[in-house]
């Protein structure tokens, strides 16, 4: 397997780095991909929001959704997976303390929001990102388990910290997109689409414009994209 560290970048709210690898070919071809990933949704005003401006740019994006997140929203969901977007699991619960208790509640969570997202859409999702990345929670026989389930693993190598910070403006969540794309071919965004961060929807025009200026191909991460995780001990 090809091994290839991104970047380890430093700035002023968050840090990040990702190993593994997408293919080798990438490399060789000197490609530069973006994925704009969103997470915690479905939500209303804010997702809606998020799915006009990507509609606007003929972007696609990935959105890891919340299971419990998903009733009542359900036309969102579906019209995410309508509109081309691909669509991820990020637990059921999004509760830290809960979900981290056991692998097999994590697991578990992953199933049933997996399945909870087939009932609307019809779609059998197998990437996962685990809510605050995977850092401390991932190792290897946790990977197997989590393969054997058909699941694979998604992390960032770039987080506009909306997450954390959803009341940062439009121009300081740009300033971040733009002091850590560096000179990285690949770039997996962590954006969040929750009913507070309608400054990330105001901000993602101006992430799409700077984005596509610098020669950057956005793509979606599906079934067949080679894993993203953080580095962990064997």
């Amino acid at each position: 397997m090809f091994s290839y560290n991104f970047f380890n970048t430093n700035y002023s709210i968050a840090n990040s780095n990702v190993i593994n690898t997408p293919n080798i070919n990438v490399y060789l071809n000197h490609k530069k991909l973006v994925y704009l990933t969103f997470d915690d949704g479905p939500a209303y005003i804010v997702t809606d929001e998020i799915l006009n401006i990507l509609k606007n740019y003929n972007v696609k994006a990935t959105f890891f959704v919340v299971g419990k997140e998903i009733q009542n929203k359900e036309n969102i969901l579906l019209r995410i997976y309508k509109e081309g977007h691909s669509i991820g699991l990020h637990s059921y619960s999004h509760d830290y303390k809960k979900l981290y208790s056991a692998e097999e509640i994590f697991i578990n969570e992953m199933i049933t929001t997996r399945e909870k997202v087939k009932s609307v859409t019809g779609y059998t999702s197998t990437i996962i990102r685990f809510p605050g990345g995977s850092m401390r929670h991932l190792d290897s026989d946790f990977l197997e388990k989590l393969h054997n389930n058909s699941f694979k693993v998604y992390d960032w190598n770039i987080s506009l910290s909306d997450g954390t910070y959803p009341n940062l403006s439009p121009d300081e969540l740009l300033s971040i997109a733009k002091s850590c794309t560096r000179a990285s071919p690949i770039l997996i965004v962590l954006m969040h689409c929750n009913f507070c961060n309608e400054n990330t929807a105001k901000v993602l025009p101006s992430i799409i414009k700077y984005y596509k200026n610098l020669g950057y191909e956005f793509k979606t991460i599906n079934n067949d994209t080679e894993e993203y995780y953080f580095t962990f001990s064997k």
